[in-house]
Formats: C-alpha cells, structure tokens, sequence
C-alpha cells in the first residue's frame, strides 16, 4: 500500500486539498491551498487517522504516548490512538484545552498523564508555533518529545533558507514524519491525468519557495 498517494487522493476527492489561486499566511500566492479540517465526515477522517497510523509504524520512532495539541490535534489523537489500537499497538494518548480549567479536574490536560516518550501528532508545521508550545507542555509534564507526525509537509522554505519541517528537526532535535510531502503531490499530479493541468503552476511554485529536500 501506497500511503501517500492514498491520501493525496482522498484528500483531493473530499476538497480537503484544492486547486487554484490561493495566498497563503506568508503572502505568498500557492496554487494549492491544504485544509485537513476538511475531513470532516466519519469515513473520511478514520480513512486519515490510519494514514497517520501507517505512517507513525513505518517510521519506526520509538514512543510510549501520544499527544494532541489544541484544536485540531484533539480528534486527530484520538482517532490516531484508536487506529494504532487496531493494529495492535495500543498506547495512552493526552491533548490540551487552550484555557486552563479551575474547577472539576482542573487544569490544561487531558487524558493520560504525560510520561516517557510523546509522540506529537498535528495536521501541517507552518510557523512551528504549535510544535514549540506542545514541546514545552511535555517538558512540564516530565516527559519528553519524541518526533512530530504532520499530515502534509508542504517542503516550502520559511523565514531563512530551511523550511517549516526543516527547523523543528533543528531547533527542537526530533524527527517529523509526514504521511506525504509536495514531492508526492508533484508525482501524483503527473500521473493523473484529471489533475496534470495543475502539475506545472505546483513545480514553478516548489522552484520559487521550496527546498531541495528535507534532509
């Protein structure tokens, strides 16, 4: 099975990744435009959460829990836990409310307590301000980071010459998996025909923005 490609086609197939004149938070004018909140059916988004979970076992990244940063990563953890759960790997998984709660349990976590390893699942790395806020709350709990898992890495360079990806891997010293990268959308693009019209605008986008790799 072809993760990437599976995914890129569904995500085509729901609207989740379009095709167009879009600007994005940099200003920059993309000719494709990624919503994973998008997945918004319950077919849909478990057909998601086992691309994150083939991905994560074929990375083979050593973890012991799993965590969601707010808001997206909420569902996305969950429904990553219970598709690794599936395929017998079954591990704790936490996630985080954006204002802290003072009555009940209190407090800004949920779920099982952070410990060991923690896997931090999130939709795409942009500024990198999510992956450095939950690198931080897993500090505090006494755990420790243990790689990123994006659904698109979009291998587009940032403020500097690295990209998004690219600066996580540097700045916090932990790997990001991704379930598939504009390389493969490139590759995908030129082998369907329905879709090659848009093949050329991506390539001179990747020429102008984009990085050679992500090594």
């Amino acid at each position: 099975m072809n993760t990437s490609r599976e995914f890129i086609s569904l995500a085509c197939e729901k609207g989740v990744l379009r095709f167009g004149a879009f600007v994005t938070k940099a200003g920059r004018n993309s000719p494709y435009f990624f919503n994973a909140g998008l997945f918004g059916d319950g077919a849909s988004f478990r057909a998601l959460c086992g691309f994150y979970a083939d991905a994560i076992l074929a990375a083979g990244i050593p973890f012991d829990m799993l965590f969601g940063p707010a808001y997206k990563g909420i569902p996305l953890v969950a429904g990553v836990a219970i598709r690794l759960a599936e395929q017998g790997v079954n591990k704790p998984f936490c996630f985080n409310r954006k204002e802290a709660k003072d009555h009940g349990e209190g407090g800004t976590l949920i779920g099982a307590p952070l410990s060991g390893r923690v896997l931090i699942l999130d939709d795409v790395i942009s500024a990198g301000t999510s992956v450095r806020e939950s690198v931080e709350i897993i500090g505090g709990g006494g755990a420790v980071p243990a790689g990123v898992v994006i659904a698109l890495d979009r291998m587009e360079r940032g403020a500097g010459a690295q990209s998004a990806v690219q600066e996580v891997r540097s700045v916090h010293g932990i790997p990001v998996v991704a379930v598939a990268t504009l390389a493969d959308l490139i590759d995908y693009l030129g082998d369907n025909a329905d879709l090659a019209a848009n093949l050329e605008a991506v390539q001179n986008y990747r020429k102008t923005y984009g990085i050679a790799d992500e090594g």
